[in-house]
């Protein structure tokens, strides 16, 4: 079974100013979303599940959805802030969509196998998709409570142009990742050991 690509959309921008995951920003006007479908066709992905919002889901349909849709399975499904399991209010100042758990309990409907997450405005590189699909497209057909992860040395993702935050990873000596520290703010000329 080739996996699923759940792509996280429903993002306000709310410090970029705007729906940086629409931004078209290649020659031909690509987002980086774009490139993260293209990528991940290439390495075998075979259903695509973009979670967005309401509020702009029909430029979505025109400018991302229709790209697509020949191509490989795609599924648009809506991440709202109302959208709670029963017995659950959100909070009256909530503006910004819940997280990641919250996708993906969005996307779980149209979840049938192994999936990767991925946000929107990220982007990763076809060796990340490439390694994910190898992953998941090896695991039993019942698999249940099998995770990885692709990750990046840390000097690799840090910017010049100001502080990230960033999680750093220990892994065990058989590959296994015992824990994520989160690092805030943290700058390109700092150091920070990579285990």
């Amino acid at each position: 079974m080739k996996p699923t690509l759940v792509i996280m959309a429903a993002g306000m921008g709310s410090r970029y100013g705007g729906l940086k995951q629409l931004d078209k920003l290649g020659p031909a006007g690509e987002s980086i979303m774009d490139y993260s479908v293209f990528d991940a066709i290439r390495a075998g992905f075979g259903k695509v599940v973009f979670v967005i919002r309401h509020a702009f889901a029909e430029q979505f349909k025109e400018q991302v959805l229709q790209k697509y849709q020949k191509a490989v399975d795609t599924a648009v499904v809506y991440q709202e802030i109302d959208s709670l399991p029963e017995g659950f209010t959100a909070p009256a100042e909530r503006t910004k969509p819940w997280g990641t758990n919250h996708a993906l309990m969005m996307a779980a409907p149209e979840i049938d196998g192994p999936f990767a997450v991925i946000n929107a405005d990220d982007f990763y590189g076809r060796e990340a998709f490439q390694t994910m699909s190898d992953y998941l497209s090896q695991l039993p057909a019942d698999s249940r409570g099998a995770y990885c992860m692709v990750a990046y040395d840390i000097e690799s993702t840090l910017t010049a142009e100001g502080s990230v935050s960033r999680g750093v990873c220990k892994a065990s000596p058989e590959g296994y990742l015992m824990h994520i520290t989160e690092h805030k703010n943290i700058h390109e000329n700092e150091n920070h050991e990579i285990v």
